[in-house]
C-alpha cells in the first residue's frame, strides 16, 4: 500500500479520487466568492500531498495584491468550514498565474489580446506573434517573417496547441 502525506492510512489510489472530490468542492466555494468580483475567474486549483492548497486567479485587467489577499481571508474560513482535511491540517495560497504560466482558459487568451505570444503546436513547431483575436476554435496572431519583416497572418486551432504563453517584452 503507497501512503501519502496528509492521506491517513489510504491508498495513493483513493487519495487521488477523494483530491478530485475535494478541489470540486474547492471550485464551488471559491466560484461562489467570485460572484461578487466578476471581473476576476479561477484558472486553477492544485493539491499537494502536504494538503497545500495553491489556488490561482486572474481578471480581466489583472489582479491586485489586495485582491488575492482579501480572497484567501474570504475562502479560508470556509474550507475550515467544510472540514476537508483531516483536522483541518491544510495551508492555502492564493496568487495569480505568473507570466512564465502556459494560458488555460479562453478567458485568459481574450485578456492578452494584443500581446506578444509563444505558441507551442503538438508537433513541437513553435510560432511568435502578436495575438489578433481568439475564437472558439482558436487563434490568430500575426507572425513578422524574413528578412523583411514582413507581417504575416496564421490562424491556429486550440486542438492542435500544446500550449501559449505570453511574451515578457522590455
Amino acid at each position: 500500500m503507497i501512503l501519502t502525506k496528509g492521506t491517513r492510512d489510504c491508498p495513493l489510489r483513493v487519495f487521488c479520487m477523494a483530491n478530485e472530490q475535494v478541489i470540486k468542492t474547492i471550485r464551488e466555494l471559491a466560484e461562489g466568492l467570485l460572484i461578487e468580483h466578476p471581473d476576476n475567474f479561477l484558472v486553477e486549483i492544485k493539491i499537494k500531498p502536504t494538503n497545500n492548497i495553491k489556488l490561482f486567479l486572474d481578471g480581466d485587467k489583472g489582479v491586485p495584491v489586495a485582491t488575492l489577499v482579501n480572497f484567501n481571508r474570504q475562502l479560508y474560513p470556509l474550507l475550515e468550514a467544510a472540514n476537508l482535511f483531516p483536522d483541518n491540517d491544510f495551508s492555502l495560497e492564493v496568487s495569480s498565474p505568473g507570466l512564465d504560466e502556459p494560458l488555460k482558459l479562453h478567458r485568459q487568451y481574450l485578456k492578452n489580446i494584443g500581446r506578444k505570444v509563444e505558441v507551442t503546436l503538438l508537433d513541437g513547431a513553435v510560432k511568435e506573434g502578436i495575438l489578433q483575436s481568439v475564437t472558439e476554435e482558436g487563434i490568430n496572431i500575426e507572425e513578422t517573417v524574413g528578412k523583411k519583416k514582413e507581417k504575416k497572418s496564421t490562424d491556429l486551432n486550440f486542438n492542435e496547441i500544446k500550449h501559449t504563453k505570453v511574451c515578457i517584452v522590455f
